[in-house]
């Protein structure tokens, strides 16, 4: 239990696939239209979908809305290359 009061919090709220406010955010790594990588404190999240937006930002807080139709949403683990390997940032991460 001491654990989870030390770890810092990550939330991520998602309303009707169209809206996501996301909290425990440490970096934007990039951002496009069609796909969002975020470090946060639960780890890389990938967001990918259609028309994405960022709405609001603030890494004071860690803090992001981002607005758009959402298609897909996948933490990056460590050890598994086939997460890293589809389209732009598997190659990045290489």
């Amino acid at each position: 239990m001491n654990d989870q009061m030390k770890r810092p919090r990550h939330e991520v709220v998602m309303i009707n696939r169209r809206s996501l406010a996301i909290s425990g955010v440490k970096n934007v790594e990039s951002f496009d239209s069609e796909e969002f990588l975020l470090e946060t404190e639960g780890g890389y999240l990938t967001i990918r979908g259609q028309n994405l937006h960022m709405k609001n930002l603030s890494l004071e807080t860690g803090e992001v809305a981002i607005d758009g139709l959402v298609h897909e949403m996948v933490y990056l683990e460590q050890g598994h290359a086939s997460d890293r390997s589809r389209g732009f940032f598997g190659k990045l991460f290489k």
